[in-house]
């Protein structure tokens, strides 16, 4: 019997649908379930007379691989990763090869990345982003992990993937231990964004200018036709145009309350962790807390008072300033995760490819969009580049967008619509470009209570000082402030 290409433990949603992904581009898959029944039904359903060598017990799975054996894990992150390692490795060899497919905490993938290469095995985790469409016909994916095991698994990967429209993979090596996990964090994070900023946009038209669904369904479908051409904002043209079989709109329909796996949860905490100010991912995780406080909300609305939402301008003039906004706040957000990942990748000693990283996002994935290939095109240009907003082609747009994007803020502050990420986005551009932030007043009221030091303009960087503010606290001070 011939033996499999690779195996994947976990037959969910994704798990199914990357073995037929697999098997259609001419590879042989091992599958397997903790859950027996649901291996059986897989094979004699949708695996039926094809390439895919169903395994009821786990010594059996893993014998059907042929070595150095692949072994993908597709489950819950967290405890039932460690689980399924720990049930697997017995029977694996030393040069064997365990992939994490799953949305694992990028910590987790460094520490199992150590303990398993010290058994004389290879790790990987990896991002695979693009959701259950992605999974069948092509998604994004982002492995890191031990550098000697992407060669033997670059061919499946790299025939699986989504593709760009010049023909090239949406799969690269991405670095070392956590490295992958750790981007499709950042990207999951970008997608926060990018959806509460497209969240914002609607909600403006909705209740600011008053627009009918049919009317925003068409704004979004000439969005689409230009620089904000992406998958998210092509669903939300589709999402706002639907209509179930009784007529309805379905989303008028739809409760107001957000749910989140996590994942940008993770990215907000990771870049206070690294001093990141990644400002407009931490509003948007908030807005989807702030939503589920329904509720509270609906008894509020009764109580506290604000300006009644009332458009008096040009409407169409303010959807194209709405649209320069959303483009704006979109390079702001892009900027703060490449940020992010650079400080992450000398924190950890990854040598991450940021256009590598923007080429995988071309495609496959949920936040891909025309807009990557300008930020390829970017650290192709400087791989050194500190910040998006420094690329030349970055600065003239948000510069060209700037009179619209701060129109739209002020609009929506003085008719009391929220709109969080955008004007946070706003507000990081403008402190990115002062020169001289009121952080010396912070750090003198940081002196004055707790003797914490502060370095001076007119000293080297490096020397830290303390003034007896009071003429009470002496000349001791305290260790010296981290930025």
């Amino acid at each position: 019997m011939a033996k499999a290409d690779i195996g994947l433990w976990g037959l969910a949603v994704m798990g199914e649908n990357l073995i037929l992904n697999m098997e259609s581009k001419g590879f042989t898959v091992a599958a397997f379930n903790r859950t027996t029944e649901k291996t059986r039904k897989f094979a004699e359903g949708r695996a039926k007379g094809k390439n895919i060598i169903p395994a009821y017990e786990v010594k059996d799975f893993i014998d059907s691989i042929a070595p150095p054996r692949k072994v993908m894990i597709m489950v819950k992150a967290g405890k039932p990763v460690d689980m399924v390692i720990e049930q697997i490795l017995p029977f694996m060899d030393k040069g064997d090869i365990i992939i994490d497919g799953g949305n694992s905490h990028f910590p987790d993938t460094i520490r199992r990345c150590k303990q398993i290469e010290e058994k004389g095995l290879l790790y990987i985790g990896t991002g695979v982003s693009g959701g259950e469409e992605g999974a069948l016909r092509g998604p994004a994916i982002m492995p890191g992990g031990s550098p000697k095991a992407w060669e033997s698994v670059k061919p499946i990967f790299q025939k699986i993937a989504a593709r760009t429209d010049d023909g090239d993979p949406c799969c690269d090596w991405v670095g070392e231990n956590g490295a992958g996990h750790f981007v499709k964090m950042v990207h999951n994070g970008i997608e926060y964004g990018d959806m509460q900023m497209i969240c914002e946009s609607y909600q403006m038209m909705k209740a600011g200018l008053g627009m009918t669904n049919q009317q925003i369904h068409e704004v979004f479908t000439e969005w689409n036709k230009g620089e904000l051409d992406s998958y998210l904002i092509e669903i939300t043209r589709d999402i706002i145009g639907y209509k179930d079989e009784d007529g309805n709109e379905v989303i008028d329909l739809i409760l107001d309350t957000a749910g989140q796996k996590g994942t940008g949860k993770w990215t907000a905490i990771e870049a206070l962790n690294l001093g990141q100010p990644l400002t407009l991912i931490g509003e948007a995780v908030f807005a989807r807390c702030l939503s589920a406080l329904k509720e509270e909300r609906v008894a509020a609305s009764k109580v506290l008072t604000g300006p009644k939402p009332k458009f008096t301008g040009d409407k169409k003039a303010f959807i194209d300033d709405l649209r320069q906004a959303l483009y704006a706040s979109k390079i702001g957000s892009y900027a703060q995760g490449y940020q992010l990942m650079r400080a992450a990748a000398k924190e950890y000693k990854w040598n991450l490819n940021n256009g590598g990283i923007a080429l995988i996002w071309r495609g496959g994935c949920i936040i891909r969009s025309v807009f990557l290939g300008k930020i390829k095109e970017a650290f192709d240009k400087n791989p050194d580049l500190v910040n998006l907003l420094l690329d030349p082609f970055f600065k003239d747009a948000v510069e060209k967008a700037q009179p619209a994007w701060r129109r739209v803020v002020t609009t929506a502050i003085q008719m009391g619509i929220p709109m969080p990420a955008m004007s946070s986005a706003l507000a990081y551009y403008d402190g990115y470009r002062c020169g001289r932030l009121p952080a010396n007043l912070l750090q003198a009221q940081r002196d004055y209570f707790g003797a914490h030091t502060y370095e001076r303009v007119d000293k080297p960087r490096g020397e830290f000082f303390h003034t007896n503010w009071t003429g009470r606290g002496g000349t001791t001070a305290a260790s010296t402030y981290t930025a």
